[in-house]
């Protein structure tokens, strides 16, 4: 399994809508390998194939609880229901290195999306991941977390990102990283 490169902001893809995926094939699982590995090396809990470059209804998730490896596959995931109450955590992304911000979301959502081995799913999600399957679904719809953000905050954030990967230029980590 090799990983694939990391897209970086600020990048046109990031506005762009991803493309259903039409047949789950050996490719499609070989592309979700390789984000899956891109993703532990990266020290990730979410990806959205767009953050490799590639246009497609593809999301991977593994929060790695208790430092495990569980990893979700969604495949044109479509949220089909979202709660009233919401909740707020601290989102950033691997994409958008050295900055987070603050985002207010559905509490709970229920989603229909297809498996890694191309069976129809349905899920219902609370919490952390409810909120973590959004922001991995606004990717491949062309959203990023930032566009939540007053545009003052949104720019103040794009330079301290811009500064931060001066600082310390992004790359895949590796057992050499000393971090």
């Amino acid at each position: 399994m090799t990983h694939i490169p990391l897209i970086y902001a600020p990048n046109e893809i990031f506005k762009k809508k991803s493309e259903a995926v039409s047949i789950v094939d050996d490719s499609i699982r070989a592309l979700i390998d390789s984000m899956l590995e891109t993703l532990y090396l990266a020290h990730g809990i979410g990806m959205a194939a767009n953050m490799v470059g590639v246009l497609k209804r593809i999301a991977i998730i593994d929060l790695q609880e208790d430092g495990g490896k569980a990893p979700l596959t969604f495949i044109n995931p479509e949220v089909t229901w979202r709660s009233s109450e919401m909740q707020e955590f601290e989102e950033a992304s691997i994409c958008y290195p050295g900055i987070g911000a603050s985002i207010s979301r559905p509490s709970a959502i229920k989603l229909s999306y297809t498996d890694y081995e191309g069976k129809t799913q349905e899920m219902e999600a609370e919490g952390f991941l409810a909120t973590v399957i959004q922001h991995e679904i606004d990717y491949l719809d062309g959203k990023v977390f930032l566009d939540y953000l007053s545009k003052l905050k949104r720019d103040m954030l794009m330079k301290k990102m811009l500064k931060h990967m001066k600082m310390y230029p992004p790359h895949i980590h590796s057992e050499s990283c000393s971090h």
